[in-house]
């Protein structure tokens, strides 16, 4: 199976890959917000609670979003959608073929 997606694809692809990104550092701020604004916890234990979730998150990031290519993308779309950071009426946007194998592949995924 050719892991490549469609040119089409990788025109929208590109266009929803700096939405997916900007949602998920904003997911990872508003974490981080989360436990600056808990004044009643420990202030060491909230530091380092704040540390471990910037550093889960950046390695997260790297796994998800390096390598900007069509042959990642497929894999990287998956990995978008199946941490909500595309809705289904963005991947809507993409060809039956990649939504099916979008969906195929998070199926697969999940079943592990």
């Amino acid at each position: 199976m050719n892991d490549r997606i469609k040119e089409s694809d990788w025109k929208i692809f590109k266009e929803l890959r700096p939405l997916a990104l900007q949602r998920y550092c904003k997911s990872i701020m508003v974490d981080v917000d989360k436990i600056i604004l808990d004044i009643e916890g420990d202030a060491h234990e909230r530091y380092i609670e704040m540390y471990k979730i910037v550093q889960d998150g950046d390695e997260k990031l790297a796994h998800m979003f390096d390598g900007f290519s069509r042959s990642k993308a497929l894999d990287q779309l998956v990995m978008y959608y199946g941490n909500d950071l595309l809705s289904d009426e963005e991947i809507a946007q993409f060809s039956d073929e990649a939504q099916e194998r979008i969906h195929t592949i998070l199926k697969l995924w999940k079943e592990l």
